[in-house]
């Protein structure tokens, strides 16, 4: 069955790399010069620089041509891709279209397969997702992601599609926790980062990845989701990934956020938008997500990380 990727950054170039061990790919990148580039030299130099790309993988801007296959993964960032489907409704509407973004969309607080259900109705919507970094996808490296669909037969087939010689899928039809767990992990990474950033200690970013854990699991099963799930690779595994390793970019904005630094504000970070649609999500139903509101303080710079870490150690005592 023949697959695109439409998205020609890291992790959209990535898994098309690993894709293409399985046969043809297209991979659409919505610049021609960028995709031109691409095309003639088999390397995405601003994203993936070092990586050749292999031959059964060819880059297109020319979004008819990619969207003439079956299953069309968006590798797209979360706070855009209602602008891509909608601008392209005609073309993606009776699509399976699965999903590879983590987040919540700030003006709605839903999740990517809410958002791909509200502005197509007719597509067969799904989502990737689990504890991944392109580099390591792009290079062959063995990663395991969840596939999460609600037509348990359309996630078995795409499961089947899309697993390769290092990417191994791993199916749910619970999307409500897998959209909550990879959302939620990357406000954790930003907390994470400045703890680490200011110098807080190992010891405090273990305390602030459990009881991110916690929120997450809160929030999640407040939705719906199974708690399962959050323990599996769309939430656990990619809280502990990361929470752990500046190769995240939310881990990097806290990281700078704890030493007062200055972060590119080009490079995309999921989690700053997140945190702020979860922190207004969590006051709307009543949820207890301090680390949450914590980190959306930081990001909009209401709060110093010194500020911040004595509110959070200030909270009435509890059970855990």
């Amino acid at each position: 069955m023949s697959v695109s990727v439409l998205g020609a950054g890291a992790f959209g170039t990535a898994l098309a790399i690993s894709l293409a061990s399985n046969g043809p790919v297209k991979l659409w990148a919505r610049n021609q010069d960028l995709a031109s580039d691409i095309q003639t030299t088999r390397v995405n130099k601003s994203r993936l620089p070092g990586v050749v790309l292999p031959d059964d993988l060819t880059i297109t801007s020319d979004l008819n041509a990619a969207v003439d296959s079956r299953i069309l993964l968006l590798a797209v960032p979360m706070q855009k891709l209602r602008t891509v489907l909608e601008q392209n409704s005609q073309s993606l509407s009776d699509k399976t279209l699965v999903a590879c973004c983590k987040g919540i969309e700030l003006n709605t607080g839903i999740g990517p397969i809410s958002v791909i259900r509200e502005s197509l109705p007719d597509a067969r919507p799904a989502l990737l997702t689990g504890p991944s970094f392109a580099a390591d996808i792009a290079r062959g490296l063995p990663t395991a992601l969840t596939l999460a669909c609600e037509d348990a037969n359309l996630g078995k087939l795409l499961q089947q599609q899309l697993t390769t010689t290092n990417l191994r899928l791993y199916r749910t039809t619970d999307t409500i926790g897998a959209e909550q767990g990879g959302a939620l992990k990357n406000v954790m990474a930003i907390a994470c980062g400045a703890v680490i950033g200011a110098g807080l200690g190992d010891s405090a970013r273990a305390a602030l990845m459990t009881r991110g854990y916690a929120e997450m699991q809160r929030m999640a099963m407040a939705c719906g989701a199974r708690p399962e799930t959050l323990a599996g690779l769309s939430g656990f595994g990619d809280l502990t990934l990361t929470c752990s390793s500046d190769l995240s970019r939310n881990y990097q904005l806290g990281l700078a956020i704890g030493r007062g630094e200055t972060f590119d504000p080009s490079i995309t970070v999921e989690g700053a938008a997140t945190a702020r649609a979860a922190a207004a999500k969590a006051d709307e139903m009543k949820i207890d997500m301090p680390i949450t509101q914590t980190v959306t303080n930081l990001v909009s710079q209401r709060l110093t990380i010194a500020d911040a870490a004595a509110q959070l150690l200030a909270r009435p005592l509890k059970e855990e």
